[in-house]
């Protein structure tokens, strides 16, 4: 009996020891600054990275939530930028993971037809417009997205900010119907496509953002170079359609927004910096808990109307978690990581922006990432 009563003694013991170093760990408190962080996706420059890459170092300074890669580079107007080809890819995103870490969501769009960054021509596999998904059965759409979600997952992407769920309201829209973006003009025909699409990015571990809230598709104007106006001919029981079966379906990651006008629902701000369209109706009306992105805050629908730093200030206010600067407009900026950071930092300091919103859009993001394993 007491070589029994010993040796669970020493068993106990040596537990002990191995649990105390568990025990007096404690769980590590994230600052405002790793906060504000993970709340930014930013473009940058370059086909290669290293240690002294300037978008490297940002991320490891400032906590960098995500970047997003383009095949294209809009202020030099050419095509160095980020994407070449699927070999060059796979090593670019390897790296940029390999020397900061493995928590970054490194977003693409990725939507088909017009708007992909993937381009056969670069040896990436084709795919079809959303339009022309839309023309065949809905299942259909499952087998054409997965082929995309087996190349992102191969690449090293976890993020598309894929599909539009714009209704082809008007089909002479310069930025969605004309670029074969919309799968329908029946929003019942969006939501069964789009759904399939999520269904295929998921199968391969791909998380999605679906765009453009509160709908885009029936703009006259492109939201790319200046602030467009739906009062007119938006339709919110159809456009909002394809958002409220989706969110009940409970398969969303992201919503994206629209840098689009409404003057009917809010005469001062586009949906974006729109605490009525993003608070009111998709939060309070439509029930949605996910994680809000902007569309680009550099496009200029944002930039021509709104100052730089109120544009941020408002975004955050309005209920966007994420924040998509990507350096891929009218001008490149070096030093983009740390204006927004400071501009954030300095908001917050001033009370014009409060921690708890911080801390309710960072939390939101780490879940997801969590849920992916991107964490």
């Amino acid at each position: 009996m007491n070589k029994k009563i010993l040796l669970l003694f020493i068993v106990l013991f040596c537990l002990t020891l191995i649990a105390i170093p568990f025990l007096n760990k404690k769980e590590k408190v994230p600052t405002i600054d790793e906060k504000i962080g993970e709340m930014l996706i930013l473009g940058f420059r370059g086909l290669e990275v290293d240690s002294s890459s300037k978008i490297i170092q940002d991320i490891n300074k400032y906590n960098i939530g995500g970047v997003i890669l383009f095949d294209y580079d809009v202020p030099t107007k050419t095509s160095e930028r980020n994407i070449k080809s699927p070999e060059q890819t796979k090593k670019l995103i390897d790296n940029i993971k390999t020397l900061t870490n493995e928590n970054l969501f490194v977003a693409v769009d990725a939507e088909g037809g017009y708007v992909n960054r993937l381009k056969t021509k670069y040896g990436f596999v084709n795919i079809k417009s959303a339009l022309e998904m839309g023309k065949e059965e809905a299942s259909n759409t499952f087998n054409e997205a997965s082929i995309l979600g087996g190349e992102l997952q191969s690449l090293g992407f976890n993020l598309n900010f894929a599909p539009v769920v714009d209704v082809n309201v008007n089909p002479e829209n310069p930025v969605i119907g004309y670029l074969e973006r919309s799968f329908s003009d029946d929003p019942i025909e969006v939501y069964n496509h789009a759904s399939y699409f999520i269904d295929a990015m998921h199968a391969y571990n791909i998380t999605t953002a679906i765009k453009h809230f509160p709908g885009h598709g029936s703009s006259q104007d492109d939201s790319h170079l200046g602030l467009t106006d739906v009062t007119n001919t938006y339709n919110k029981e159809t456009e909002l359609l394809p958002y409220k079966k989706l969110i009940a379906d409970n398969k969303l990651d992201m919503i994206m927004t629209a840098h689009v006008m409404n003057t009917n629902i809010d005469n001062e701000n586009p949906a974006t910096l729109s605490p009525i369209f993003l608070q009111n109706i998709l939060r309070d009306e439509l029930r949605y808990n996910g994680i809000i992105v902007s569309d680009d805050m550099q496009m200029g629908a944002i930039i021509d109307n709104f100052g730089f730093d109120e544009a941020i200030i408002k975004g955050i206010n309005a209920g966007c978690d994420l924040l998509i600067f990507s350096n891929n407009n009218r001008e490149y900026d070096e030093d983009i990581a740390e204006k927004v950071v400071s501009i954030i930092k300095k908001a917050i300091t001033e009370n014009k922006i409060s921690e708890d919103q911080i801390t309710q859009s960072y939390n939101r993001i780490i879940e997801l990432k969590q849920k992916y394993g991107i964490l």
